[in-house]
């Protein structure tokens, strides 16, 4: 048997039913492609549903004849198909076999197996875009800090030789999208459509971008319509075939976090930013934080990589500028603060006032002079003035502030 007819069988399979049906994906397991698209042709599916459904599809065209079309277009286009078994194929996804999502009744929730093919546009090799990848999703609706946020995710990720996958989408997707090509980096654009269509058309311009640079990736043949089911039927490729997924922002009710469920669901690295909790587009992000334990909250690229790259890739941990002050030990810095704002006091004063003995607050004082903390006066010792550059700019020291 050809390897012709193998994928011939596929892209079949794939236009009967709908990517992701479990059954249709055990046949193949079992059967072969060949075999099992000529069980289906024959009437001999193992479930009234998927029976129904390739009856439907038949009677507006020849499986095999759809198929061998879909195969010459992908040849003018100069896209290609890539199944299971090629070099290119994104092993990581073959991981959908074991998703099963709690709860789950609607079909675009209990049909996520894995894909049969994918059409891919771009000159990357698909499995090597996915292998060192991270998928960052949110809302069409974003807002400008979400935008902002995507962008600078985007950016980070690809100028560190993380390929950024996303949906093409408006607002978040997009964001990502933009951020990984101004550092010219990879990104992928996993579609819910023909590679030859992206949608929405007004990214398409974005979309010849990635397709020059990255990769459009789509598991219908070229033509195919975005029906709305298609975009959450895709979102499972995005969750299984990355490293790790990073929710931007999500309103109530999103498609974004079902990605992120998926990834959940599959043990991955799941990431959510926070946003403004007065924000709309925010709710289903911090709602997923607020109920999945297993959600990390991530503020940027850093911790990102700290959740997905390799063990010791730790985000640093956020500080203020660091003051002289902060390197005293308790004596000295309870000197400091016993000083007063304005004017000069005698050593016993001020030890009194520290709580310390005079012979501490002497030596302390030493200490301080060398570090320009503090000046010695005749009678006394005063505050050093603060820097030159820093008096223009902020206000005198308070006790709370040292």
């Amino acid at each position: 048997m050809s390897t012709d007819e193998e994928t011939l069988a596929r892209v079949a399979l794939t236009w009967l039913a709908e990517p992701g049906t479990r059954s249709v994906h055990r046949l193949v397991d079992r059967l072969g492609p060949v075999a099992a698209l000529d069980l289906l042709l024959d009437g001999g599916a193992p479930e009234e549903t998927l029976r129904n459904t390739v009856t439907a599809r038949c009677a507006a065209g020849d499986a095999q004849a759809v198929a061998a079309e879909a195969l010459a277009r992908t040849d003018r286009l100069g896209a290609r198909i890539v199944v299971p078994g090629d070099d290119e194929w994104p092993v990581r996804v073959d991981e959908l076999r074991r998703l099963r999502l709690p709860g789950a009744y609607r079909r675009v929730d209990v049909e996520t197996a894995p894909p049969l093919c994918f059409w891919v546009r771009g000159s990357w090799p698909l499995g090597e875009a996915f292998d060192r990848s991270v998928a960052v999703v949110g809302a069409r609706a974003a807002t400008g800090y979400g935008t902002h946020v995507a962008t600078e995710l985007g950016y980070g990720l690809a100028d560190r030789d993380w390929t950024v996958v996303s949906g093409g989408a408006f607002g978040i997707d997009a964001a990502a999208h933009r951020g990984a090509l101004n550092a010219s980096g990879v990104t992928v654009a996993v579609l819910a459509c023909g590679v030859d269509r992206p949608y929405p058309m007004g990214n398409a311009a974005l979309f010849d971008r990635i397709a020059d640079t990255g990769l459009l990736v789509s598991e219908w043949m070229p033509g195919a319509e975005p029906l709305r089911p298609r975009f959450l039927i895709r979102n499972r490729v995005i969750a299984a075939g990355t490293l790790g997924t990073v929710l931007v922002e999500a309103a109530a009710r999103s498609g974004a976090t079902q990605t992120t469920h998926r990834a959940l669901a599959l043990d991955k690295p799941s990431m959510v930013v926070p946003g403004p909790v007065t924000s709309a587009m925010s709710v289903g992000a911090h709602e997923m934080l607020r109920e999945r334990p297993k959600a990390r909250l991530v503020t940027g690229v850093a911790q990102v990589l700290e959740e997905v790259g390799r063990i010791g890739d730790l985000a640093p941990v956020p500080r203020g500028p660091q003051r002289p002050v902060d390197l005293l030990d308790d004596d000295a810095r309870a000197v400091v603060e016993a000083l007063p704002r304005r004017g000069v006091v005698g050593v016993d004063v001020l030890a009194a006032r520290a709580g310390v003995p005079v012979r501490t607050a002497l030596r302390k004082l030493s200490m301080l002079e060398e570090l320009t903390l503090v000046l010695r006066r005749e009678d006394g010792y005063a505050l050093a003035p603060p820097p030159a550059k820093e008096a223009t700019s902020t206000p005198p020291a308070t006790p709370e502030d040292q």
